[in-house]
């Protein structure tokens, strides 16, 4: 089943009388790139994150954030009170108000304010019981974030193979008229020949190089079947349940290749009205794929 690369997904989770929640969301990007986010006490968890992320999801940028709501039985931390930088503190402002023969004093609720004063020190935690947790809610997240890939993927997919649809009607006009042109090309190729064999300094060689010059030119059977051959197999790609983002690329440039080749060999106006079309098509199924996982 094709998925976009875009979504959002979010899930809560407990520990130890703490809440919080995953947030993930996801946007266009060649490959996968997970940008993480978590609480400082759990960032030691990061690698396995992210591991559990790149199970799940193949391609896309994608930003994961952990927030955590400490509960009211964790809330009873203890604050310690350094008092050797609080003396340091209260000695330097001494000689500052000395320095500026000012009258006022370092006030007690400033002091109180700065940095390594008071401090609190939080009780370590067994991040094995955190993992299992975590993992569990962020598997949850990207469920709901793979559910909303999904649906989008189906509209993708739809108009995916409108565009394929549109791509193999252009073709089918493009084959309808090549016996046609084929009757053309071996007309003028006859007639360049006979002009070759009238002039008697022309070796056979150059004939027979002529004559190649010209069916090759002229004959473009081989790309027809080869554009015909790619779009099938784009429609296997949108049925299957691989990710195939990255092989719809590689596809559209090969169509790219062959339509291209195609508009250069023929000179018929009825068929390079439909190369146009072809080329327009696909210029739009580009732009779509590049949202496909």
């Amino acid at each position: 089943m094709l998925r976009s690369m875009t979504g959002f997904g979010r899930s809560s989770g407990e520990f130890d009388g703490d809440t919080f929640s995953v947030e993930l969301s996801a946007v266009n990007h060649r490959y996968l790139d997970a940008s993480v986010r978590l609480p400082y006490a759990w960032a030691s968890l990061e690698p396995i994150v992210k591991e559990t992320v790149r199970k799940r999801i193949s391609r896309g940028k994608i930003n994961l954030t952990i927030t955590r709501k400490r509960g009211a039985a964790s809330r009873g931390q203890t604050v310690y009170l350094d008092t050797d930088i609080a003396r340091q503190y209260v000695a330097a402002a001494r000689e500052l108000i000395q320095l500026l023969g000012t009258m006022e004093s370092l006030r007690l609720d400033t002091l109180a304010q700065l940095e390594g004063v008071f401090y609190h020190e939080e009780p370590e935690e067994d991040l094995d019981r955190v993992q299992v947790v975590v993992v569990a809610t962020l598997e949850g997240a990207i469920e709901r974030l793979n559910e909303m890939r999904l649906s989008e993927g189906k509209a993708l997919a739809a108009e995916l193979e409108n565009r394929v649809d549109l791509m193999r009607q252009a073709l089918a006009v493009i084959e309808e008229r090549l016996p046609e042109l084929n009757t053309l090309y071996e007309q003028r190729l006859r007639a360049r020949i006979d002009e070759l064999k009238a002039d008697s300094a022309v070796t056979e060689d150059r004939i027979a190089l002529e004559i190649a010059l010209m069916a090759d030119k002229g004959d473009v059977t081989e790309e027809v079947v080869r554009i015909r051959t790619h779009l099938d197999h784009v429609f296997e790609l949108l049925a299957g349940e691989e990710s195939v983002g990255r092989e719809l690329n590689f596809l559209a440039q090969e169509l790219q290749r062959e339509i291209n080749t195609l508009g250069s060999k023929v000179r018929d106006a009825s068929v390079t009205r439909e190369v146009l079309r072809l080329k327009s098509d696909l210029e739009r199924f580009r732009e779509q794929i590049q949202n496909v996982e």
